[in-house]
């Protein structure tokens, strides 16, 4: 078996993303990472050198800077890393994502034991997005609860966006892949970042959904749609924690909740009674 990691980046650094760290969390389990890196202006590219691992290879793309449809240059450029993919399997992950070294051999004999198994086409996995920083996460339905991230690579996919896939077994209409949950979290930080690079990926990156970038002054969260994270932290997060996420997050008691958020609230009551989930789902869970 062999398997493929893959994933794009652009000022990895200036917008506070985790990628050096998201990288390596998973080196141990692929035979090889493909890295899509954009034009940028800062070290992005330098430091993706540094990890020194003959199992990155590094691709330079540009980016089509008239593309402002729901960001769909994210897709783009996660299809030029995937389409480089050689594995059985293709594990993707986005800048701000990071796998815990305890769930490794885990995920990797699952694809061992599916591996001959046409039927499971994805593995799927729990997330937790931290927001305000790391100790607190969110759990309101607008925050996709599971999601997609490892595809078999001798299927027809696309991805419409940066964040699931799309199987074309036929020409006129797309599908999604059908998947295996695993009892694996993903750590998905980009809520997380200090407040100052937060500023600065809302004031680059709101063009690519073609809308004008919103002022971000601080997080400001419903206390109701967060809970406080018990667990552990991945080791290789810890340094990026300590000097680049933002300060432990108190949740405002004067909070006012707006349309959405009461709405998000009525929807997790539903969800506690009748036990059933309003989050998205790119896939269908098999098995």
């Amino acid at each position: 078996m062999k398997v493929s990691g893959f994933t794009f980046i652009r000022n990895g650094t200036l917008l506070g993303y985790p990628y050096i760290e998201s990288i390596r969390s998973i080196l141990p389990i692929v035979d090889e990472f493909i890295v899509n890196i954009g034009p940028s202006e800062d070290d992005t590219l330098e430091r993706v050198r540094r990890i020194n691992d003959p199992k990155v290879k590094i691709i330079q793309s540009t980016w089509n800077e008239s593309m402002h449809d729901r960001g769909y240059v994210y897709g783009q450029q996660k299809m030029i890393a995937h389409f480089n993919c050689t594995g059985d399997w293709a594990f993707y992950l986005e800048g701000d994502e990071v796998v815990h070294e305890n769930d490794l051999q885990t995920i990797r004999d699952n694809m061992e034991r599916y591996l001959l198994d046409p039927k499971v086409e994805a593995f799927a996995f729990n997330y937790f997005h931290f927001i305000g920083g790391a100790d607190t996460i969110a759990t309101g339905p607008h925050y996709y609860r599971t999601e997609a991230r490892i595809i078999r690579n001798s299927i027809r996919s696309y991805h419409p966006d940066g964040l699931f896939f799309v199987v074309m077994d036929r020409n006129k209409k797309g599908r999604y892949p059908n998947a295996i949950l695993l009892d694996v979290p993903i750590y998905h930080y980009g809520n997380a970042r200090s407040v100052k690079s937060m500023q600065e990926k809302n004031e680059r990156v709101a063009k690519y959904w073609n809308q004008k970038p919103a002022q971000f002054l601080g997080y400001r969260i419903d206390p109701r749609l967060i809970k406080k994270f018990s667990g552990t932290h991945p080791d290789i997060i810890q340094s990026w924690l300590n000097k680049e996420s933002q300060p432990h997050y108190g949740p405002d008691p004067d909070y006012i909740p707006n349309r959405k958020d009461k709405r998000y609230r009525i929807e997790m009551k539903l969800e506690k009674l009748f036990k059933i989930d309003f989050g998205k789902k790119h896939y269908k869970k098999i098995y």
